[in-house]
């Protein structure tokens, strides 16, 4: 399995079968997670992490609170393509594989200031 990243004109692929993406959200400064795996061509949410709560962004009811993050699995069905905004407003995402984590932008060299990154399963 791989996974492949787009942001216009530039591509990447990553030979993972799993990964976790990282942001810190834009006014609370509070980070948030996601797993995600690929699954039979698509994506799928395994877990999500909130480290904390704010306007917005508070876990859901069944979330779980673990050393002062909250745990919980979102109900979000597989999904064919992850748009992410790549923004200078904003702090990057952070993808991480089995063996290291860097900014996502830095996997697609190039990208313009305002792209919109695809992820999805290569095909």
């Amino acid at each position: 399995m791989s996974l492949c990243l787009a942001a216009g004109a530039v591509s990447a692929v990553l030979a993972v079968e799993a990964f976790t993406l990282t942001w810190m959200h834009s006014i609370e400064k509070i980070r948030w997670e996601e797993d995600w795996r690929i699954e039979a061509g698509a994506l799928v949410i395994t877990e999500a992490r909130i480290r904390g709560s704010g306007a917005g962004m508070e876990p859901p009811a069944d979330a779980v609170l673990k050393n002062g993050v909250w745990h919980y699995r979102p109900t979000v069905h597989p999904q064919a393509v992850l748009r992410l905004t790549h923004s200078p407003y904003t702090a990057g995402y952070t993808l991480c594989t089995n063996t290291v984590c860097a900014p996502l932008a830095d996997r697609l060299p190039g990208i313009d200031n305002n792209a919109v990154i695809e992820l999805m399963a290569c095909k």
